[in-house]
This record gives structure tokens, sequence and C-alpha cells, in this order.
């Protein structure tokens, strides 16, 4: 058996890196100097005997032999920290993570209660979720960075499999005493002269809407602008200004302060799907998950 000349933070620095594609961001997140992580990194390479990373002043990007060597180094990292949580009489049962990428609209209402459901049932399986914007959560997927992913992107994507589960529309977000908040309905003109909170133009929400009110002549103009679908509810709530947000994004019970109104002339809607690596099966912690994920889809669709 060959002998292991390399270590722990040569794994760590490597995975930080790979996972940031940035050595300065890796660096931070491991409280060390961007020279110090890239010795790390070097030893690791050479004691492999080949590039795990090509970089160059501008980008970081994973080898071929970089990315098989990123999912055997994440799992190895895990089995470590499994190790020394179960250094007792549990020790013998088998601990398992499963990761969860998601757009941070599903992130805030939907996927907590699918989550306390499941740990209710596996409290030994831990869960990981990457709330993130819609195209990181792909890269999540096709990186292995995480096992599956829930994304409203991704049909056209050759390597991945998307499974609709959800059509929801967008709704005006409003405080629940705005002078709109008792309505039922609301045609977007009629935002005209509001402070609309938006996502930024970056965001794939925000790239939906205003593709669709492309031809609405008295449209409403972003006031706000925020990065997340969370922190735009927070201003919401703050009675800054309306929001349109995914229907998801808002609580299905009564709350105190956050009403929603169908937004209409035009309705905007979204398809939401679960996203998997084709013919990559998951693994059976990640299939229960996947499933109950399903299963409420179906639930919020009656």
């Amino acid at each position: 058996m060959a002998h292991i000349n390399f270590g722990l933070e040569e794994l760590q620095a490597f995975v930080a890196v790979a996972e940031k594609l940035s050595f300065r961001a890796a660096a931070e997140e491991l409280f060390i100097s961007p020279p110090a992580l890239s010795r790390r990194v070097e030893k690791l390479e050479g004691l492999l005997g080949t590039r795990l990373l090509n970089r160059n002043t501008r980008r970081v990007e994973l080898t071929q032999s970089g990315r098989v060597f990123l999912e055997r180094a994440r799992s190895a990292l895990d089995e470590l920290e499994y190790a020394v949580l179960g250094v007792n009489d549990e020790s013998r049962h088998r601990y398992s993570t499963v990761t969860v990428a998601c757009v941070p609209s599903v992130a805030y209402y939907f996927l907590p209660a699918v989550i306390a459901r499941f740990t209710e049932h596996y409290p030994q399986i831990r869960v990981r979720i990457l709330d993130e914007s819609a195209n990181t959560v792909l890269n999540d997927v096709s990186s292995r960075r995480a096992d599956f992913a829930i994304n409203f992107i991704g049909t056209q994507e050759q390597e991945l499999v998307f499974e609709p589960i959800f059509t929801e529309p967008f709704v005006l977000a409003v405080h629940s005493s705005h002078r709109l908040a008792r309505r039922r309905k609301v045609r977007w003109e009629e935002l005209e002269r509001e402070r609309l909170i938006t996502v930024g133009k970056s965001s794939g929400n925000r790239v939906l809407l205003d593709s669709a009110l492309a031809q609405v002549s008295r449209r409403p103009t972003s006031f706000f602008e925020v990065s997340h679908v969370s922190s735009l509810l927070g201003l919401v709530e703050l009675c800054l200004g309306v929001a349109a947000v995914p229907k998801l994004a808002l609580p299905i019970s009564n709350h105190m302060t956050l009403k929603e109104v169908r937004l209409v002339e035009p309705t905007i809607t979204r398809t939401l799907g679960l996203i998997c690596r084709k013919g990559m099966p998951l693994s059976p912690a990640a299939q229960i998950l996947y499933d109950m994920v399903k299963a409420e889809a179906v639930k919020r669709n009656r």
C-alpha cells in the first residue's frame, strides 16, 4: 500500500479552492494567507504527480484530474468528520449527508418544511442547503457539490435531468397595512407609482420578470434592489414598498405582516424542477429527500 505523504490541511485547501474557484476567497474561509494556501495545493499536486487546478491572474478552473479527485477528497473529509463524531457506541451506525442546492426563494419557506419532516424521520442524516443563484445551482449539481437541486432553469442542460414538480405564479407581496392588501388581484400597470422592491438584474427571477413585462407600457420601475428574496421580503415587512415574488417565497399560513395579492395582465409563472445528474443514481438518503420534496410540491399544487 502506497504511503500517503499529504494530510488534512492539503485536502481542505484543495477542496476550498475547488468550491470557491478563488484562492483569495478560499484563504479567507480557512483563515490563512493566499501564499500559504497556494503552497498547500502545490504540495498536494506534487505528491499526486498531476495538476488539479489551472489558474492564472483572472480565473481558477478544475482540470479533469481535479474534478475526479475533488469528489474523492470530499468523501474523505466527510468520512473523517463522521469518524470524529461517531467515536462512541453509535459509531457502528452509518451517518450520511445530503446536499441540496436551491434558489433562495425556495429556501425561505418551502424547503424548511420538508427538511423538518425529513429530520423527524431520519435524525441521523445531516442536510446541507446551498441557497444560491439559479446559474450557481446548476453548477453545484454539475460539479457534484450538490446531490440534487431545485431550480427553475436547467431544462436545456444535456448532462442534467430536469423533472418539473411545480408551476407557480408571481404574486405581489405587500405589508398588511398597504392599500392593496385587501385586493384579490392587481394589474401590473396599477403598480406604476408604487415603490417596487426587486432582486438584482443578474437574478434569474428578475430576467424572467423583465422579459414578461417588456410589452407592458405602464410598468413599475425598481426603487430598491437587493440580492435575495429573503432581504426583499424584509423590506416589505418594514413598509418600504411592494414586491413581485414567486408564490413559494411566501408563507402558506396567515402571516402577521406579509400579504399576497394576485398579479394579472400579464400573469407570470415559473416552473420549478428537481435537477440531478443524468445516469447517476442518488444515494439512498438523497433519494428519500428528493421524493419528499416531490410530495410537498404535489401538496402545494392542490
